[in-house]
């Protein structure tokens, strides 16, 4: 499962409440069907991957890895042999093969994460707390992350809780997707549900696919309350030519980015809300536009997302 939220919303309180590293003011936290919340943070049989890996800098790859089963609460090792088969066979499994000897500051970004990993997974806990564990890598080597830790997950069929401020991240980490805000989990989903049907403007928000704004910037057929329209299914055309049938906007546009296979406009609706429309390259492409000229910013009906409440 992943958790989405902004910075300040609470995911690293949740994980840190359900750890054991604080305890709740209220309610309960439960396993399964077992409740855990009272127990000291080493009984809880949970792994924590943290945001900064916090490895031992003074202990090499394998006796990183190794730690834990030296020194859990449940049934640490004693027997050297089955210790080093163990950690060899979970380096092997994060693809550490042959990196055991290096020091923990002679490896890279991606590695260093592969070792705090193999040190959760080595004890086999019941679930695994990943706090932004991609946070300090780079994009393409993220990308290669989330598809190996994918790989992991279902290899060994352990349950993680991946926590990211990444919309991108947290789509393709999670079976579920639960977005947090303010404490509170504001829609929780299958990914392809979350994303095409949000619920509500603060999960549509975070998606950061979404332009969200009031029914009243609308001419057209359409409803009073709170509006979101994907980037990709509004479309532009010069001020007053919005096709009819199709729910328009005016909007003056601000300026345009271009990311490869696609290309981003962004335009300035009359009540200052920052709209934002994408362009894929495959498709007919927008009309040239000028910086500081108005323009419909329109969509087919059956495009909009309709919510109570203000954006």
């Amino acid at each position: 499962m992943s958790l989405l939220g902004a910075s300040g919303s609470g995911k690293t309180t949740l994980l840190r409440l359900i750890a054991g590293f604080e305890e709740p003011d209220q309610g309960e936290i439960s396993i399964d069907g077992d409740r855990i919340d009272g127990q000291p943070s080493h009984l809880r049989d949970i792994g924590f991957v943290f945001q900064n890996f916090a490895l031992f800098p003074h202990l090499t790859v394998a006796e990183n890895v190794a730690f834990g089963l030296r020194y859990r609460a449940h049934a640490p090792l004693t027997k050297e042999a089955e210790i080093k088969d163990r950690t060899e066979d979970m380096m092997a499994l994060v693809g550490l093969s042959g990196f055991g000897h290096r020091a923990v500051s002679a490896i890279s970004g991606g590695q260093r994460q592969r070792v705090a990993l193999a040190r959760t997974l080595v004890c086999e806990p019941r679930i695994v707390l990943l706090d932004e564990p991609l946070g300090a890598l780079d994009a393409n080597l993220r990308a290669r992350m989330c598809d190996e830790l994918k790989a992991i997950r279902e290899r060994l069929g352990v349950s993680f809780l991946h926590v990211t401020g990444s919309e991108t991240e947290a789509l393709t980490m999670g079976d579920k997707v639960a977005v947090l805000a303010d404490g509170r989990i504001m829609q929780s989903d299958a990914p392809d549900m979350l994303f095409n049907q949000p619920g509500n403007a603060e999960a549509a928000r975070h998606l950061n696919a979404w332009n969200i704004f009031e029914a009243g910037l609308c001419r057209g057929d359409v409803s009073s309350g709170t509006i979101a329209v994907r980037f990709d299914q509004m479309d532009v055309s010069a001020e007053g030519a919005a096709p009819q049938g199709r729910p328009a906007l005016g909007a003056k546009y601000l300026t345009g980015e271009f990311n490869g296979p696609t290309a981003l406009s962004f335009f300035r609706a009359d009540d200052g809300t920052l709209l934002q429309v994408i362009d894929h390259l495959s498709q007919p492409r927008l009309p040239d536009l000028v910086e500081g000229q108005r323009y419909d910013i329109h969509f087919a009906p059956q495009a909009l997302r309709q919510f109570h409440g203000a954006a």
